[in-house]
């Protein structure tokens, strides 16, 4: 017999129980339910499923798993759908503007739907970049049981003997414009990359952050690993559905899991894993949503001094795959609690906390995937924050895979107003090896939209000068970027920041090793040159989603928000 929830407490009482909710009843018969399916705690399953790009095409198919596990532990599941903006798609061009902008859209459009229909607890399914914060933001926001569950990642293409991903055909697409690449084999490497359903295999955004949805403990332990096509992952999506009907019993909300101390724990999985410098605006988004001090000061802080330790593209040999098969998030958050880097005690999405799930692990690092903890790659995290008279508010950079001796780089600036101007400089070679490409007006409110550089930085890759001159922007770049590049200077140029009154030939100097940013100019030439600064550039986003989003979109070091969050909220959704 199905267990019995008391609804005298769950905001689904509002819909459904009493004879006012007769009208809201007889819709719930239309769509064949019956009694005991009205009578049962509603789940929303959302999913960000669409027939953009292959990270999502899967995520209606795995739902039906998840809402088997509902009814089994005796809710009553109900799909609803979001929106997503998928990078690789996205990537290039005028769409990318969407992407980061994407990320509050699909928080606030899954807090209105369980808002207006009184669901009682959620389940959410997610599969390219920004989905997954987004999930995870509303979760946290909305405070109800909740479990996140990742489609998984696309297996690998096989080219020539040699796994290839979609960072490959960036790749190549500078190869190509040097003229090292023939136009038929680009064909053959653009057809062969992406061979299956499922999110760019690397430690790209949406691996990482599907490593940090088990890490922070809204995701079921190793439930991100298996590939998107891989039937196995119906197990844990009738396992995520149980166990938020386990959470609804309990009262465990996703507040009471996401806590200062988890996402630290996420922190420390993102560094030991070389993972997206991305993750330094995200993680800060989602502490925003419970109140939790948690800036890109505090990520960086915690990438500093959390050694690499996991090979993984694009700074490594492996992909999503090849971490899932030596025992994925799970053996590597074993490896960081022997040298006593985990909070154990932090709640996770099965009831348990960290420390008894990782009880249970049997794996151990396997030395080619995931290293020893004590015999890392590099003694500190694949991630580094920066900070210096160019970058007030910090910045951020990807070192995973550079030697030290990389990791230092001074050279004169040479000063691009937005990311177009900056490719065509490097598809025409009209730039100097030793240079500091700088890229501005591309922050959050400048862009806007906070845009990726992914197809610079993988031309340069392509042209073999991604070690010869290093970039510098107020803009993001891709997980899958490779080379001497620094994102997320802060304050961006629309806010008037150091990096807005630049010129060409000022020297600049990026010190990963001392986590240094600066430009060879006096706090006076600086104060002058704002004084004689003309203001923001004029974008040609005049209204719409992405000048709201301009209007509304906070400091890059805070996760650019557009809300004031749950230190200024005067209620709880579940509680109301």
């Amino acid at each position: 017999m199905a267990r019995q929830f008391d609804k005298s407490k769950l905001p689904s009482r509002h819909v459904s129980v009493g004879p006012a909710r007769a009208p809201h009843r007889s819709y719930y018969y239309a769509m064949g339910m019956d009694e005991d399916d009205i009578k049962q705690p509603f789940v929303g399953v959302a999913t960000c499923w669409n027939e953009a790009a292959p990270c999502n095409i899967s995520l209606n198919r795995q739902a039906q798993s998840v809402k088997l596990g509902v009814k089994a532990g005796g809710g009553t599941p109900r799909e609803f759908t979001t929106i997503t903006v998928t990078d690789g798609i996205a990537m290039g061009h005028e769409g990318m503007r969407s992407s980061l902008a994407s990320r509050e859209a699909i928080a606030d459009t899954v807090e209105l739907t369980m808002r207006g229909h009184c669901y009682d607890a959620i389940v959410g399914l997610a599969g390219c970049d920004k989905s997954l914060p987004g999930m995870m933001m509303a979760m946290v926001r909305l405070n109800v049981p909740s479990v996140f569950i990742y489609g998984g990642s696309i297996l690998p293409g096989r080219l020539n003997g040699q796994d290839v991903t979609v960072q490959d055909v960036f790749e190549a697409v500078g190869k190509h414009q040097a003229g090292n690449m023939s136009d038929a084999e680009l064909e053959i490497i653009e057809r062969v990359a992406c061979p299956s359903a499922g999110a760019c295999g690397g430690q790209f955004t949406a691996n990482t952050m599907a490593c940090v949805s088990e890490a922070i403990g809204l995701a079921l332990m190793n439930s991100s690993g298996a590939p998107a096509p891989y039937e196995s992952r119906d197990q844990y999506g009738i396992a995520s559905g149980e166990a938020v009907m386990d959470l609804i019993e309990r009262n465990i909300r996703a507040r009471d899991v996401v806590t200062r101390k988890s996402l630290e724990n996420a922190a420390r999985v993102v560094a030991c894993t070389g993972g997206s410098t991305n993750a330094g605006l995200h993680l800060p988004a989602i502490a925003h949503e419970a109140g939790i001090d948690f800036d890109l000061a505090d990520v960086c802080e915690i990438f500093r001094d959390t050694p690499y330790f996991v090979d993984l593209k694009p700074g490594g040999q492996y992909v999503a795959k090849d971490l899932y098969e030596a025992g994925g998030v799970p053996v590597v958050m074993k490896e960081l609690r022997k040298a006593g880097l985990i909070h154990e005690d932090c709640m996770t999405a099965s009831g348990r906390s960290i420390g008894e799930e990782l009880d249970m692990i049997k794996g151990e690092a396997d030395g080619r995937v995931i290293y020893p903890i004590e015999t890392p790659i590099t003694k500190t995290g694949g991630v580094v924050g920066l900070q210096g008279n160019l970058a007030p508010e910090g910045a951020i950079v990807k070192v995973a895979g550079m030697d030290e001796e990389q990791q230092v780089f001074t050279g004169p600036a040479r000063v691009f107003e937005c990311e177009e101007d900056a490719f065509e400089a490097v598809k025409q070679r009209a730039y100097k090896e030793g240079e500091v490409l700088v890229i501005r007006n591309e922050g959050p409110a400048g862009g806007p939209g906070m845009r990726e550089m992914l197809a610079t930085t993988a031309a340069l890759s392509g042209q073999g000068m991604g070690k010869k001159v290093a970039l510098i922007t107020d803009g993001r770049f891709s997980g899958a970027t490779r080379g001497f590049c620094v994102g997320h200077v802060g304050p961006e140029a629309a806010h008037g920041g150091p990096i807005a009154l630049l010129e060409d030939g000022d020297m600049i100097t990026i010190n990963a090793i001392k986590g240094e940013i600066s430009v060879a100019l006096s706090d006076e030439e600086l104060a002058k040159r704002k004084e004689a600064w003309s203001g923001p550039r004029d974008t040609i986003y005049a209204s719409g989603a992405l000048w709201k989003y301009a209007q509304l979109v906070g400091s890059t070091r805070l996760g650019a928000v557009t809300h004031p969050g749950a230190k200024h909220e005067k209620h709880i959704y579940v509680d109301l």
